[in-house]
């Protein structure tokens, strides 16, 4: 526990240096990142490469090889997302509520850093960069653990992150590497009570399990994203099909991927067709109830895990249901309260749905795809919130903040 506690010390001691820079230093050091991964693209799609190699060596799955595999693209979307965090109003010392009491005090509520905020993430290198500069810009130290698979890339990811502290002259301690390959390490941040303020599982099932089982510090916590479109009888069948294959198919391997469709057993004969074939056609594997597999012999019967199952690949779970409620029945009984969509032009539907799903985030007529914080024009995010406290949906800026109440008198006393 040792190296834990001396990296969580080290990222304490940063703590007030980060509270007292100024938003323009926070900004120059995460866009002289930005900048240097930019430079450094060749470097870091070689390192990625010899990643993926020992990945698939290893067994990984092919969902998680594509959130590891980083392309030109994806790079400088990495690097896109840092200029944009750089660019957002900074959170730290923002008033969002004030009052007055009849005594003549004021109030004002202040948003202030969380601390020290642990980041425990698996395959996906570029949530280094995104943690690290989110963290800086609301004035919190990291310590991040990757994983192994991903141990080459997020060193180099890491370089450029500590160049653009070097430039601010901000601490380096401010985002740290926590060495991967050793499991008792992430047991240590777990137990690091009064040191790490708070713990980030982004991973899957059985890590964010671990973290919750064995956690002495605060987690913020993203669980499996079993996402539903719901497709109602007053859906636009053209809309229906782009909403749909794009939900599952874009990528099927991100948090946000629909993994059950349902159907509304009233809606046309020919829109249900429509919306199977579409999936079937575009390679998706389906697995449906007695309705569902009437509608294209393709459909393999659906067992009674698989509406409950994660699949990150291109396969996915249909039923038909009754209507909106059943739609939302459904999603009570196996959604993971991540991601909802409904499609329909009946607007007292969609207000049925919107009301009534229990997620994070609730869309209508709009694909699973955009539950990400980039698309919510946060820059980037840690995860998906998919608990109660302290935030729910995409986790960035204001989100990695705590707030504190400044009470301003003159001379009140309580009677």
């Amino acid at each position: 526990m040792t190296l834990i506690h001396d990296m969580a010390r080290a990222a304490r001691a940063a703590l007030p240096a980060l509270a007292a820079a100024s938003t323009a230093a926070k900004a120059l050091a995460i866009r002289t990142a930005a900048a240097a991964i930019r430079a450094r693209a060749d470097a870091l799609l070689a390192a990625n490469a010899e990643d993926v190699a020992a990945a698939q060596a290893g067994g990984l799955s092919a969902a998680l090889i594509d959130r590891l595999a980083l392309d030109a693209g994806r790079i400088e979307g990495i690097a896109a997302g840092l200029d944009t965090v750089a660019a957002l109003p900074d959170p730290v010392g923002a008033v969002f509520e004030r009052w007055q009491r009849p005594n003549g005090l004021h109030f004002e509520r202040v948003r202030v850093p969380l601390g020290v905020i642990g980041i425990i993430y698996e395959s996906r290198p570029g949530v280094t960069a995104d943690a690290a500069a989110l963290c800086l810009m609301s004035g919190n130290a990291c310590l991040l653990r990757g994983g192994s698979e991903a141990a080459r890339s997020n060193a180099l990811l890491l370089d450029c992150m500590a160049e653009g502290l070097r430039a601010a002259g901000l601490p380096a301690a401010a985002v740290q590497m926590v060495p991967a390959g050793n499991r008792a390490l992430v047991g240590d941040m777990l137990g690091a009570h009064g040191l790490i303020d708070v713990i980030i599982p982004r991973g899957g099932k059985g890590l964010v399990a671990r973290v919750q089982a064995e956690a002495k510090v605060p987690v913020l916590a993203h669980l499996d994203g079993i996402n539903h479109v719901y497709v109602d009888a007053s859906a636009d069948p053209a809309m229906a099909v782009a909403v749909v294959v794009n939900s599952k198919l874009r990528r099927t391997a991100v948090c946000g991927a629909m993994e059950t469709l349902l159907i509304d057993a009233a809606a046309p004969p020919t829109l249900k067709r429509q919306l199977v074939a579409a999936l079937l056609d575009g390679g998706c594997a389906l697995r449906g109830d007695a309705a569902a597999q009437a509608l294209d012999p393709r459909i393999s019967p659906a067992s009674p895990a698989d509406w409950d199952t994660e699949w990150l690949d291109a396969v996915a779970s249909v039923a038909e249901v009754a209507g909106v409620d059943g739609a939302i029945a459904h999603i009570a009984a196996h959604g993971s309260q991540h991601t909802e969509s409904v499609v329909a032009q009946d607007e007292a539907v969609a207000a049925r749905f919107l009301q009534g799903v229990d997620a994070a985030i609730v869309l209508h007529n709009a694909s699973t795809q955009f539950a990400d914080g980039g698309e919510f024009g946060f820059g980037a995010e840690i995860g998906i919130a998919t608990g109660r406290l302290h935030v729910r949906g995409p986790v960035a800026l204001a989100e990695l903040t705590t707030f504190k109440t400044l009470v301003r008198g003159a001379g009140q006393v309580r009677p």
